[in-house]
């Protein structure tokens, strides 16, 4: 066991995974990160937004969202996908598979994991995350760019990143993308590739400062109310309630 996972030697690669959350889906290994299994099963259908590989996966019993890794910026100029060979303990999307497994184990809102693997090439590397999905959300990009928020939404938001921050997650990304609402006003994060379990210091302010760039960056073109200076103050009051 790997910090709650179980470690499963497939045929092409090494998987990380909870056998409780895959059930019978366990003995499937690798084709479970095969987006053509799914399209052959008709539970396959394209997530938008972010520059990685993602689709919602599975039936009503296994609501799931698979990722494939994507390398950004230049560097994808080289490899799209490919990742330079560190260890095991090394493979992001088992690290991000154990930074999720603790955080749920803490109660935060942060997507299940389910299933992790890579597969080596010599020196390198390709990997797969499969999370529970998060029904009937949508991402507070997609919300800022229908309506402005209450108040109540932005405190919401700001305690639920105070909570994270607490139990000491770094997210590397943090941004409007990643920061979903359900119809009931639940606030959860998501893509913590890259993010790390941190004692106390700076790298807190480094995330809000990154939120709100972005935040100031997607509402530029849209209405002036969708993020006015008054949305930012009720998330920092959020913030800072606990």
């Amino acid at each position: 066991m790997m910090n709650g996972g179980q470690r499963i030697a497939t045929s092409t690669g090494v998987m990380l995974a909870d056998p409780a959350e895959l059930g019978n889906s366990l003995k499937e290994t690798q084709a479970l990160f095969d987006p053509k299994f799914w399209a052959a099963r008709g539970e396959l259908a394209p997530v938008s937004g972010g520059r990685g590989a993602a689709w919602f996966i599975g039936g009503a019993d296994n609501p799931w969202v698979l990722r494939h890794y994507r390398r950004g910026g230049w560097v994808a100029r080289v490899s799209k996908d490919g990742y330079v060979w560190a260890g095991e303990a090394r493979v992001r999307a088992f690290a991000e598979w154990r930074m999720l497994a603790h955080l749920s184990r803490l109660g935060l809102p942060v997507p299940t994991p389910i299933a992790a693997w890579y597969r080596r090439y010599g020196l390198t590397y390709r990997c797969d995350l499969i999370t529970r999905r998060i029904a009937d959300t949508q991402t507070l990009s997609a919300m800022l760019a229908a309506a402005a928020l209450p108040d109540s939404s932005w405190q919401s938001i700001g305690v639920v990143i105070k909570r994270l921050h607490r139990a000491g997650a770094d997210h590397a990304d943090l941004n409007a993308h990643n920061i979903l609402l359900d119809t009931h006003g639940a606030v959860s994060v998501i893509d913590f590739d890259r993010g790390r379990l941190r004692a106390a210091g700076a790298w807190p302010a480094q995330n809000l400062r990154r939120l709100h760039r972005s935040l100031l960056k997607i509402s530029g073109p849209w209405p002036a109310d969708r993020f006015l200076p008054s949305a930012w103050e009720a998330f920092l009051r959020g913030y800072r309630t606990l």
